[in-house]
């Protein structure tokens, strides 16, 4: 893979909105890093509520001096929960600059048409080429393959009103204030992706890499870098390296996203990836979406004073 030395600008101050996860819980308190959406107004509580699914979108904001800049990460599963939850947190999608996809599987790229259909601007939408690649597959023990389904077709992406930025190298965005890692480059012996995977190339059955793994990348002024992944399908531990790598930061302040732990194929690297992220000693530590509940429960133990229990709505300050 070619090696490419990004300048990544500073920035002052990052706010994450957890548009969609897993886990929505109206009951946790604030901290000095997440202030949770209220579940009232007016002396009233709501009568609709945040809707959580197997999927993930993040909202991010960066702030330098007077300027900022927003871009979403990732749309979710299905069509309703991220739109019905960006009109409950109030969010306007018109102050969007910038859509990426973290890889091209449906809980990731699920209401993507709904919202370039909202946002009224051309806007830059950022994948790795790999993303558009179908058919693609999950190998069962038995010998058989469920279809995923396909929701990133070039031709009905480039009928929009976008930017179809595909590359594989890094990308950045928001003024070179936030870097789109592009492929990730797999140096650890313990982390060898989804052994299921399965696509279809050149008329042939293989394995699939998911090489369209990508993560956004903050260097947060004086504190290091923030490293957020989607599922993290090339590892948290090879994501975090390569974005040291490729920007030349080794401080890791924060660490957020999917780490894909979840299930029998990867339980058993949970304790590893511990190890590796102790090394690297985050302040601030939330996994997301495929972490996994035996993996989020490990890390709340080992991490007491840096690991936060993510919800649909809550509002990550990093100043």
């Amino acid at each position: 893979m070619n090696q490419l030395s990004v300048a990544l600008k500073e920035v002052d101050r990052i706010e994450i909105v957890t548009i969609i996860d897993n886990y929505v819980d109206v009951l946790l308190e604030d901290t000095d890093v997440v202030t949770r959406p209220p579940h009232a107004k007016g002396g009233k509580i709501l009568t609709d509520a945040l809707l959580a699914e197997h999927g993930l979108s993040l909202l991010i904001t960066v702030y330098q001096g007077e300027r900022k800049h927003t871009i979403l990460f990732d749309t979710g599963y299905n069509k309703i929960g991220v739109p019905h939850n960006l009109g409950q947190l109030e969010v306007d999608t018109d102050g969007i600059e910038a859509i990426v996809l973290s890889h091209g599987h449906m809980d990731h790229t699920g209401s993507l048409y709904q919202l370039l259909d909202r946002i009224g601007k051309r806007i830059p939408l950022v994948v790795h080429p790999d993303a558009l690649i179908a058919p693609r597959y999950l190998g069962l023990d038995d010998g058989r393959k469920l279809l995923f389904p396909q929701t990133l077709i070039k031709a009905d992406l480039e009928a929009r009103n976008i930017e179809l930025m595909a590359k594989k190298t890094p990308s950045l965005l928001a003024d070179d204030r936030i870097m789109v890692t592009g492929e990730v480059e797999r140096v650890t012996e313990f982390e060898k992706g989804m052994p299921n995977a399965l696509m279809e190339r050149g008329g042939k059955l293989e394995k699939d890499p998911i090489s369209d793994d990508q993560a956004l990348v903050i260097n947060l002024k004086g504190k290091g870098l923030v490293v957020i992944g989607g599922c993290s399908h090339a590892g948290i531990i090879n994501t975090i390296l390569y974005a040291r790598k490729t920007t030349g930061i080794e401080q890791v302040y924060a660490v957020l996203g999917g780490f894909h732990l979840s299930g029998a194929s990867f339980e058993p690297i949970i304790e590893e990836t511990i190890n590796e992220l102790k090394k690297m000693g985050p302040k601030v530590l939330v996994p997301m979406h495929c972490t996994g509940w035996k993996a989020i429960k490990r890390f709340s133990e080992e991490f007491p004073a840096s690991f936060i229990l993510n919800s649909v709505g809550s509002l990550y300050t990093l100043t």
